[in-house]
């Protein structure tokens, strides 16, 4: 009867908590106990990641259902591809953000943590406004680039054009969403992207097959929805910023440049920019190894196995950042050794979600890609890369709780340096490797990802235990 009365306790304690993750209570993350801090945040995180990884999933959904899916397919995936470069920036800067913003919240400064998290949209503005010009005029060639055929590059050109001239909004929903993490407040950041995401599934098939007085655009409507619908997102977040409700009370004056916090930002923010960018360009490198060893169908097949692996993968990544909100707090409280247990217990959650992703991929990997196209051959190549991809999942998903701790300390620089290392010197050599000297094609590729992947995790702990991100002033 006890043992009944327990249990029943336990689940009682966990629905409340899961209730309060959900519904965004500000609570100090630096006193409660970890268990539950870490679930205040990484329930609504990974639910926040999920519906990230949702973006491409319903444009492939939809695409994969016109005539001559596998230019479509290819399309929206070379594209994302190109896209990584974008996310990279916007990543970056969202951990500049998360890492400053916990800080100065552990240190119970938020007014500090407003002008920081509103100096870090200002640099994000700035730089994006270059990047969506570029895309706008070199649409077509960056499909060419990236190895797509000139029937593909014809057909997604527009796609291109919208996707990469909406990018500024790809931006702020990262980065603003970084900022309400870092603050603790990780439910605001999920209901944007909830609504985003809703926003894009209706739209999607509105704008793709053509609803009432909209015409079917096809390929192109999966851009027009998906922009519209990030729009959204981001309007949601606005709102929350201004409306006073939260603990970061923004004004008008927070978004007057400050140069010296500028350069406090972009000190951190520009090795996580470019340590990210270290890793999208390796994979722009083996989507295009890909689509000239695999073709047409070998790079569909991928682009989709990529995107079904982002969707289980990201939700992971949300879980590892409630370690880098959790770290960032607990430094600027100064609370060392409860950062560093914040991660280990973090790495435990990690390790059993990434199981059960590893044995769903194994056993129903083919199930999934049929999900999303009826081309035979493509479903055969997505379905060889899951499982190849899935056997290094639960180290994978380890490193990155490791990574996003030292992101969150403001450590930046490590993750680079071991970013250079694993992608650069190793993953990139020895795909290229296994797919043209050894004549593999994709398959050496997909080899190629959990390798380095597995090595980025071994060297990640190695200097996670030496304790240089203690030290970390941001």
């Amino acid at each position: 009867m006890s043992q009944s009365t327990k249990t029943q306790g336990k689940l009682s304690s966990f629905f409340e908590v899961l209730v309060q993750s959900l519904k965004g209570h500000e609570v100090d993350l630096t006193s409660i106990s970890i268990k539950r801090a870490i679930i205040l945040l990484a329930i609504p995180m990974m639910l926040e990641m999920a519906m990230e990884s949702v973006f491409a999933l319903v444009d492939l959904y939809f695409v994969g259902h016109l005539e001559n899916s596998s230019h479509a397919i290819q399309t929206v995936g070379l594209t994302e591809s190109v896209l990584t470069i974008i996310y990279s920036l916007a990543i970056g800067l969202s951990m500049a953000a998360t890492a400053v913003v916990a800080r100065r919240i552990g240190e119970k400064n938020p007014e500090a943590a407003a002008k920081a998290g509103m100096q870090t949209i200002v640099i994000a503005v700035a730089i994006n406004l270059l990047i969506s010009i570029l895309g706008l005029i070199y649409a077509r060639d960056i499909l060419l680039l990236m190895g797509a055929s000139i029937e593909t590059a014809n057909q997604g050109t527009a796609f291109v054009r919208i996707m990469m001239g909406g990018s500024i909004i790809i931006v702020l929903l990262f980065l603003i969403n970084g900022i309400f993490r870092g603050a603790g407040n990780a439910a605001i950041a999920m209901r944007s992207l909830w609504i985003a995401n809703i926003s894009n599934i209706i739209l999607c098939p509105i704008f793709i097959n053509g609803f009432g007085p909209v015409p079917a655009f096809g390929l192109t409507g999966a851009a027009i929805a998906t922009t519209i619908g990030r729009g959204i997102g981001v309007s949601y977040q606005v709102y929350n910023l201004f409306n006073g409700r939260n603990a970061l009370k923004i004004k008008i004056s927070h978004f007057i440049p400050d140069l010296e916090q500028i350069k406090a930002i972009v000190k951190v923010a520009a090795p996580a920019i470019f340590q990210f960018v270290i890793a999208s360009c390796s994979w722009v490198f083996l989507a295009e190894l890909v689509a000239t060893t695999g073709g047409d169908e070998g790079s569909a097949g991928y682009q989709t196995a990529l995107r079904l692996m982002m969707f289980f993968l990201l939700p992971a990544w949300g879980l590892s950042n409630a370690a880098a909100t959790l770290v960032g707090q607990n430094l600027g409280a100064g609370q060392i050794e409860r950062a560093e247990k914040s991660v280990f217990q973090t790495m435990k959650y990690t390790f059993v979600f990434m199981a059960v992703v590893s044995v769903l991929f194994l056993t129903c990997g083919h199930l999934f890609a049929a999900f999303f196209t009826a081309n035979e051959q493509v479903i055969m190549i997505a379905s060889k890369a899951l499982k190849i991809l899935s056997i290094g999942f639960v180290i994978y998903g380890m490193g990155m709780v490791l990574i996003s701790a030292f992101n969150g300390a403001g450590d930046t620089w490590t993750p680079t340096k071991i970013n250079v290392f694993a992608f650069w010197l190793f993953q990139i050599p020895l795909a290229y490797f296994l797919a043209k000297y050894l004549a593999m094609g994709p398959t050496g590729v997909f080899i190629a990802i959990p390798t380095a992947e597995v090595g980025i995790a071994i060297a990640a702990y190695l200097l996670f235990k030496k304790g240089k991100w203690k030290k970390t002033m941001v």
